[in-house]
């Protein structure tokens, strides 16, 4: 079952991992958008002014080309027929202007001499007719111009771009100086516009490996700058699992590098520091136990002073000097409360040191709270509110000193009677104690179970040792169990006490990783 539960985990860490990868908010897929955002402008601006300078290029030297060839030829055969010409010498010489180099077809338009319009087609184009020139060029080409010092034509040669069912075409015309005929002149722009349409084609087919490229380089470049920051987080998490000889390796000298630098030194003092404070904290808990270990010996003979005094205070044939009599009570109240200090202080040096451990036993509750309210002389102030028969597996000893600490601290600061209540929920035993009291303030709620915890500092001794409600917290917690302070809505305080009615001996499981079996830590490199 362990090793199922660790492959479900890794699988769903994996999973994680992936998906982690491809969240937009993902840094890696952020730095590869923006790479393909910025290639991909680039590159359509470079192909789109690549094109536009290309088109204006391959365009302007056709048309150049076809102008000055139509205008070469308006000037040559135009220009030689007569003023009145007949419709054949138009046709004729059309059909010559049109076999040029250029190939593009003529219309020839002029007056006969009785005064008709004729006109000259090269038949090229499905017929060229004056109905195929836009109004505008015809306009112009008829508009007779000024003669001036800066003008000396009175006609000029004007062109356009149409496009007629998808196919473009250049449209020119011009008018013979002199007298003569009108000439317009058609040439499709169609091979020019395949070029193009083939350039355009490659550009797009370059700007798409150069959008897959960037993509690829940001990818890259993700990896080459998440790589150490992958591993810093890495490192970062297993620090704050408590791995304190957790290193980077370093490599390079980029900003990178020297974050992997000032994070081993970071690990490096904060290690030290640990180290320093764990030794304090050892040699503090060594001289509390040392400390309650030397006191116990002339404590055992005070003790047994005490106990005979306190046997001549009770007896009616007592030699105590009534003079002296108080003095000796204090005595011997002090002398018991500091032997119970010495014992609370050996017991928290115990679970300090990690070596407290459980004796479980099969326990019937009721009876095992009778007991301990019995053995108390608190039969007359608790009331036991408990079902016969309900059993749980606790170490008897440990759970009597939980109850005679949070029954104690009802009695004593809270007010009688004190209800005791047990209960099974969820698996778990519940014991309730609670009290009749004034409750506690809102403010001490938090730090009831601190050690040596004053509620008020004006009043900084008390007849207990400031350890009871701490060790029976800590007693709660190898049982794997707890205890709440809460008020209680009707009034008084409430201590509930949770443990699980499966405890198992910690004595009895194999050491971890931190156990006798460990080798002791060693620096990994992440």
């Amino acid at each position: 079952m362990t090793d199922a539960r660790r492959g479900l985990r890794r699988l769903a860490a994996g999973r994680r991992g992936v998906f982690s990868r491809l969240r937009f908010t993902s840094l890696r897929l952020r730095l590869v958008v923006v790479f393909g955002l910025v290639a991909l402008t680039a590159a359509v601006s470079a192909s789109g002014i690549a094109y536009w300078l290309n088109r204006e290029a391959v365009l302007t030297r056709a048309q150049d080309a076809v102008l000055r060839d139509f205008q070469q030829e308006m000037q040559n055969r135009a220009g030689a027929l007569p003023a009145r010409p007949t419709q054949d010498e138009l046709q004729h010489t059309a059909g010559q202007m049109a076999s040029s180099s250029q190939r593009f077809s003529v219309l020839l338009v002029a007056r006969e001499s009785g005064g008709a319009v004729v006109y000259g087609n090269s038949g090229g184009l499905n017929g060229f007719s004056l109905e195929d020139v836009p109004g505008a060029l015809r306009t112009a080409v008829n508009r007779t111009q000024q003669v001036t010092a800066s003008n000396s034509s009175p006609y000029h040669l004007y062109w356009q771009r149409v496009v007629e069912h998808g196919n473009p075409y250049l449209v020119a015309g011009t008018r013979v100086i002199g007298g003569g005929p009108t000439g317009y002149m058609v040439k499709s722009l169609e091979p020019e516009a395949k070029d193009l349409n083939s350039l355009a084609w490659s550009l797009g087919i370059a700007t798409a490996l150069a959008l897959i490229g960037s993509a690829l380089l940001a990818q890259a470049a993700a990896t080459t700058v998440l790589k150490p920051v992958h591993r810093l987080g890495v490192a970062a998490r297993r620090l704050g699992e408590g791995r304190l000889d957790t290193r980077l390796r370093v490599s390079g000298t980029d900003e990178l590098a020297d974050l992997s630098r000032t994070f081993n030194n970071a690990a490096e003092a904060l290690e030290q520091r640990v180290e320093e404070m764990a030794a304090r904290d050892n040699a503090s808990r060594r001289f509390v136990a040392d400390m309650s270990h030397e006191l116990r010996t002339p404590l055992t003979a005070i003790t047994a002073v005490t106990e005979v005094l306190e046997e001549e205070l009770d007896s009616e044939a007592g030699s105590i000097d009534p003079m002296i009599e108080p003095a000796v009570r204090l005595v011997v109240s002090e002398t018991r409360r500091l032997n119970d200090l010495v014992e609370n202080l050996m017991e928290v040096t115990r679970f300090d040191a990690g070596t407290a451990r459980l004796v479980l036993d099969d326990v019937e509750l009721a009876d095992q709270i009778t007991a301990c309210i019995d053995a108390r002389a608190w039969l007359d102030a608790v009331e036991l509110d408990a079902e016969r028969g309900l059993h749980a597996r606790l170490d008897p000893r440990r759970l009597d000193v939980i109850l005679a600490n949070l029954i104690g601290n009802a009695l004593k600061h809270g007010g009688s009677p004190v209800r005791v209540s047990v209960r099974e929920e969820d698996g778990d035993i519940v014991i309730a104690v609670r009290d009749h009291g004034p409750g506690i303030p809102e403010d001490v709620l938090p730090h009831v179970f601190d050690r040596f915890y004053k509620a008020s500092a004006s009043r900084p001794r008390s007849e207990g040792s400031g350890l009871g409600l701490s060790i029976a917290m800590e007693n709660a917690h190898i049982h794997g169990g707890s205890i709440t302070a809460a008020n209680s809505p009707g009034g008084g305080a409430v201590f509930t006490l949770r443990l699980p009615n499966d405890t198992s001996d910690p004595a009895d499981e194999p050491d971890g990783p931190d156990g006798p079996g460990d080798g002791g830590p060693s620096e990994k490199d992440v």
